[in-house]
C-alpha cells in the first residue's frame, strides 16, 4: 500500500519537543508564557515553588491527566474556575481545559475540554501530538513499594505503545466496578447469582486483553531492559540479566489461554467473592517483579541496586517510544538526580545529551552534573505575588 504523503509530512512536522507553554490558574501559576529550545531545560527553585506544576502541565497535554492527581479540580488555581494549558509542539497546538465543578464555567456540564489545532478531540488522541517518559520521585518506590505503582507504570506505557489498550483496561475497570457491586448485592440476598452473568463476559473480555497486552509489553521490554541496566552497572549485569517478571493470580495450565485462566479462577473463587463482597482475581490484583539471577530484587537490593533497576527501566521506556516511528519522545526527571550516584547520574546525562528535548528540575543547580549545566539552558522560578513565573538564567 502506498504511503499516504500527508501522513507522513504530519508526522515529520511533531518534533517530539515542547517549544512553548501557556499557563492560565494551573496550581501557583495565574499566568504563563514561554517559549523553549532545543537541548535539556533545567527548572530550578525552592519546593513547592512550581517546578513540578510545569512538568505536570506537560504531562496533561500528553496524557489529558496529571500523574499526580485523579481529581482534575487539584490543579486549577486557589479562586479560579478554570485552569487552561496550551502548549505547541512542531506544527501542533494542543490544548487542555479543566473546569471546577459547580463553578458558572462549568454550567454546560463538561468539566474537561481538550482541543488540538482547534478541533475538539479525545485524551487518548494526544499520545499521537506529544509524547512524554516521565522520571519522578515516587518511581523511587517501583521495586519495593506498592503493586499499584507498578502496575500504574506498565499500564502507562501499555496505553502508549498499544492504541486499544487504554480502552480495554477502562472497560475492565466498569466492569469491575458493576461486577463489585452485583456481588456486595448478592451477599446481603437482594441480588440472584445468575445476574453475575452479564457482568462476567466483558470482565473476562477485557481482563484477558489487558493481561495478554501486558505480557507482549514485558517481552518487548526484555531486550532494553537487560540492555540499559549492562551500561549501567557492568558489574551487576554480569551477575545476571535484570528483567521483569508478570505475577498473575490466574496462571494460565497448558493449554489454557488468559481467558481461559481468568474464567477458571472466577469459578474457583466463587463462593469466596460473595463472601468478600469483591472481586478476588484479575489484572487489577496482579503485580510485576523486578527479576534478577533468578530473584526477586525487593528481596535482597541495596538502594542503589534498586535505583539501577528503575533507571534502567525508564531508559528502556525511552527507547522502547522512540522506536514506534523514530520520534523520542520528551523526558521529563523531576528532581531524581538527587537520588542517584555520580556514575548513574553521568550515564543519564549522556542519554539526555541525545536527545531533542527534556526537562529536569531540581532545588539547586549545584546538584547537577556539569556536563548537563554545560549544554542546558536554565528556567529559574520565582514566586510572587500574581503568582509563580518562570525566568531564564542561573541566578
Amino acid at each position: 500500500m502506498a504511503e499516504d504523503p500527508g501522513a507522513a509530512t504530519a508526522l515529520a512536522a511533531r518534533t517530539g519537543m515542547l517549544d512553548s507553554l501557556s499557563l492560565t490558574d494551573l496550581r501557583a501559576y495565574a499566568a504563563l508564557e514561554v517559549s523553549f529550545g532545543r537541548g535539556p531545560q533545567l527548572v530550578w527553585g525552592p519546593n513547592a515553588a512550581g517546578k513540578t506544576s510545569l512538568l505536570e502541565a506537560a504531562v496533561v497535554l500528553a496524557r489529558g491527566a496529571s500523574h499526580r492527581t485523579t481529581t482534575d479540580a487539584e490543579l486549577i488555581r486557589w479562586g479560579g474556575d478554570v485552569a487552561r494549558i496550551e502548549g505547541r509542539s512542531g506544527d501542533d497546538t494542543i490544548e487542555v481545559a479543566l473546569v471546577r465543578p459547580g463553578s458558572a464555567s462549568a454550567a454546560g456540564g463538561a468539566r474537561k475540554r481538550i482541543r488540538v489545532n482547534g478541533v475538539a478531540r479525545r485524551a487518548s488522541a494526544l499520545g499521537e501530538r506529544l509524547r512524554v517518559v516521565l522520571f519522578a520521585p515516587e518511581d523511587m518506590l517501583l521495586v519495593a513499594g506498592s503493586p499499584s505503582l507498578r502496575r500504574g507504570t506498565i499500564d502507562q506505557l501499555a496505553t502508549t505503545l498499544f492504541p486499544a489498550y487504554a480502552s480495554d483496561l477502562a472497560t475492565y475497570g466498569r466492569a469491575l466496578q458493576q461486577r463489585n457491586g452485583l456481588l456486595r448485592a448478592i451477599r446481603e440476598e437482594s441480588a440472584s447469582r445468575e445476574e453475575l452473568r452479564y457482568w462476567d463476559r466483558p470482565l473476562l473480555d477485557a481482563g484477558s486483553a489487558v493481561v495478554t497486552a501486558r505480557l507482549e509489553l514485558l517481552a518487548r521490554l526484555a531486550g532494553p531492559i537487560a540492555g540499559a541496566h549492562a551500561e549501567i552497572a557492568p558489574e551487576e549485569a554480569a551477575a545476571g540479566a535484570l528483567g521483569l517478571e508478570y505475577l498473575t493470580n490466574a496462571p494460565a495450565a497448558a493449554g489454557e489461554t488468559p481467558r481461559d485462566a481468568l474464567a477458571r479462577r472466577l469459578a474457583e473463587t466463587a463462593e469466596k467473592e460473595i463472601w468478600n463482597g469483591a472481586t478476588l482475581v484479575g489484572p487489577h490484583r496482579d503485580d510485576l517483579a523486578f527479576i534478577m539471577d533468578g530473584r526477586d530484587l525487593s528481596a535482597f537490593a541495596s538502594r542503589g541496586q534498586q535505583r539501577t533497576a528503575i533507571l534502567a527501566l525508564k531508559l528502556a521506556e525511552l527507547d522502547l517510544v522512540t522506536a514506534l516511528d523514530t520520534r523520542p519522545p520528551l523526558l521529563l526527571l523531576d528532581d531524581v538526580f538527587s537520588e542517584l550516584d555520580p556514575g548513574r547520574r553521568a550515564h543519564l546525562v549522556r542519554r539526555i545529551a541525545d536527545l531533542p528535548q527534556a526537562f529536569v528540575t531540581t532545588t539547586t543547580l549545584d546538584d547537577l552534573d556539569p556536563a548537563l549545566r554545560a549544554i542546558a539552558t536554565p528556567w529559574a522560578v520565582r514566586s510572587g505575588g500574581n503568582g509563580a513565573r518562570l525566568v531564564q538564567g542561573d541566578a
